[in-house]
């Protein structure tokens, strides 16, 4: 990056940090505490561990806290209820750093650019993720029951995103609809790459398509398979290694995490006839070693060559399921039909 493209990606991130992190709020956002005329939802400006001008949305079941301040959906709860989502105390209230000598792993949902193996020759490194999808604050724009988070372009890729979060106005669901912009810059190769982090799970399961594209149902990412990898009747099943972590991808369309007394499900369907990146995934599962308790269920997008202009996009549903049934596999093969 030249002298003048990093002079005018830093004024820009300057401009984001003062409306997002401001004492004023965003002149587009337009009520503190706004409702929508015909359903319940809510939409409430809040500090959140230490990062004052966060959000939340409720529909009275369940609550989604998003906080621009890190560009992260942080937490998908029950109201009153436990937290699902993983977050890091060692980063509460702290801004990302462009410059990081250590990634700020905030915990929460993000987006990535995909394939990941081509941040070396884009970017630079292989570590950590690029600028102007990780390093910065977003924008937050609310509109009626709806926040849409707008981040700055990426000096590397030239693309903004763009990460629209609803609710259900009856149901204990959530959707995000996150789309890749092409600002500036020559033609890259890209898809949309949704990370969601959850805490520490009895277990996480895949429904497999029958038939995989995979003759085991699944392609190897890490060195070592995940802790208790199975595969069964259409559905695969793993557990958290404490000891070390490990990755797999797939072509399910949907990826479950079970915790002892709820279950998030998230959905988004996979295109056929077309190519993915990291070995044809469009789901992968990641499970972290400790001391980081957490697990990672993502899902990507087909790739797309983008040019100026151009957009790609990757929805997301996420279900919050009250457990029923001492009995994790069966808990989990009621709740994906198998």
């Amino acid at each position: 990056m030249n002298a003048q493209t990093l002079q005018r990606f830093c004024m820009e991130l300057f401009l984001v940090v003062l409306i997002v992190g401001g004492k004023s709020p965003p002149a587009n956002i337009s009520n503190q505490n706004t409702s929508s005329q015909n359903t319940k939802i809510t939409v409430v400006k809040t500090n959140y561990q230490g990062w004052p001008d966060s959000w939340v949305l409720s529909n009275g079941q369940v609550e989604v806290v998003i906080v621009p301040a890190v560009g992260r959906i942080m937490q998908f709860r029950f109201k009153d209820g436990e937290n699902t989502f993983w977050e890091n105390p060692k980063f509460y209230g702290q801004a990302p750093n462009p410059k990081p000598e250590e990634w700020g792993n905030f915990g929460g949902d993000k987006t990535w650019p995909a394939p990941q193996s081509d941040w070396n020759k884009i970017i630079g490194r292989v570590w950590p993720p690029p600028l102007g999808f990780d390093s910065m604050p977003v924008l937050a724009q609310v509109k009626g029951n709806e926040v849409t988070l707008i981040s700055s372009i990426d000096p590397f890729y030239g693309i903004r995103t763009y990460r629209r979060i609803k609710l259900d106005p009856k149901k204990a669901v959530m959707t995000i609809s996150t789309t890749y912009e092409k600002v500036k810059g020559q033609p890259k190769d890209v898809a949309v790459w949704v990370i969601t982090q959850l805490r520490d799970p009895v277990s996480v399961y895949a429904a497999l398509p029958q038939p995989s594209i995979f003759p085991e149902g699944y392609n190897r990412q890490s060195k070592e398979l995940p802790a208790n990898l199975k595969v069964e009747n259409g559905i695969l099943s793993l557990t958290r290694d404490p000891k070390k972590s490990h990755k797999i991808g797939c072509d399910a369309d949907t990826l479950l995490w079970l915790g002892k007394t709820v279950a998030v499900r998230v959905d988004s369907a996979r295109v056929q006839g077309v190519n993915y990146p990291d070995q044809e995934s469009s789901a992968e599962i990641f499970t972290s070693a400790d001391p980081d308790a957490f697990v990672e269920l993502e899902f990507l997008s087909p790739l797309k060559t983008l040019k100026i202009g151009q957009r790609i996009s990757l929805t997301t549903t996420y279900t919050l399921i009250r457990r029923k049934s001492a009995i994790a596999e069966q808990e989990a093969r009621q709740i994906l039909g198998r």
